[in-house]
């Protein structure tokens, strides 16, 4: 049985643009990976089928489950025959924005391709992935990941580096369906239309990007390494540009304790907090891991789960993944 690790998301910025043909929603973000997991083992023995295991009875089961779906293609694809067995031991929320039943899909994916000691190619893995879900192909690059379409046209960014951040999963059941549809239901919200959106936040990357380079300069051409006491600077540059997740104004609204743990995270010296995805789950970035645990330590005491822990660059992700 081999093992291995799925690791979650948050979306740095999320604009909502027009509904397509589709039904789904155009979309914006930029997608970053955590080092939060859960983690997936997967054996193929003699027989057929596919057979879940899982102790959370939150997680389905059967052909709705994202990893049920992944390895169905994949073995046609593959033109492999066996049983497939999938143990998932959830450590992340159940539907909490931060993108754990996506991970779980390209975990067991990978994990099948070990155990098959067959491979797929790039491409194919990234049209299965798209098939299963919005957000699944995202985890096939790691680290810093630039979403379009629906958000499952992936391209990688330049890293942002590895930063202490604080994720906050409060008790809280947050509908993707229903925000999109109170976002359609409340488009007055927001002065500007949603392709007039969709345009902000691409002239914002662009500007962002056009200030940064592969090596870690800024546009000044200054090292990064050389920018005493400003690590995160790409990042911090990014935050400048104005980034924001649309699902807040309608999401917030309905839970205002949603707001509160933003609130809270900002006070605790985060330098950006936002909402992750449609939520519940709720991250705030700090400028160093004793911020992260202290703010992490005060949401606890309030009663929040909270846990303090660190971006992944792309690098680290594979890394720690495989």
């Amino acid at each position: 049985m081999l093992t291995v690790r799925s690791f979650a998301k948050i979306n740095l910025g999320l604009a909502i643009g027009p509904l397509r043909p589709d039904g789904f929603h155009e979309l914006r973000t930029i997608y970053q990976t955590i080092a939060l997991h859960d983690i997936i083992r997967v054996s193929v023995t003699r027989g057929v089928g596919i057979e879940i295991r899982c102790p959370d009875p939150r997680v389905p089961k059967d052909q709705s489950n994202t990893c049920y779906r992944i390895v169905e293609r994949a073995m046609s694809a593959l033109k492999a025959r066996g049983r497939v067995i999938i143990e998932i031991e959830k450590r992340l929320p159940v539907q909490g924005g931060l993108g754990g039943a996506s991970g779980n899909a390209v975990a067991t994916l990978l994990g099948l391709e070990r155990a098959l000691k067959k491979a797929l190619p790039d491409a194919e893995r990234l049209r299965i992935a798209a098939e299963v879900g919005s957000d699944v192909p995202l985890f096939l690059l790691g680290g810093t990941v630039l979403g379009v379409g629906r958000g499952e046209e992936v391209c990688p960014l330049p890293d942002l580096p590895a930063i202490p951040c604080v994720v906050a999963t409060p008790d809280i059941a947050v509908s993707t369906p229903k925000a999109f549809a109170d976002w359609d239901a409340h488009g007055a919200l927001t002065p500007a239309s949603p392709s007039d959106r969709l345009l902000m936040f691409s002239r914002n990357m662009s500007a962002w990007l056009n200030s940064q380079d592969i090596y870690g300069r800024a546009s000044s051409g200054v090292p990064a390494g050389k920018r005493r006491g400003r690590a995160g600077t790409p990042l911090l540059d990014l935050v400048r540009a104005g980034i924001e997740n649309d699902f807040e104004q309608v999401v917030f609204p309905q839970y205002p304790e949603l707001r509160e743990v933003k609130r809270v995270l900002e006070l605790a010296g985060a330098f950006y907090a936002s909402l992750s995805g449609s939520g519940a789950a709720i991250y705030g970035l700090f400028a160093s891991r004793e911020k992260a645990g202290k703010a992490a330590a005060r949401l606890v005491k309030m009663g929040i789960p909270a846990v303090a822990t660190a971006s992944l660059t792309r690098r680290q992700y594979w890394r720690k993944f495989r």
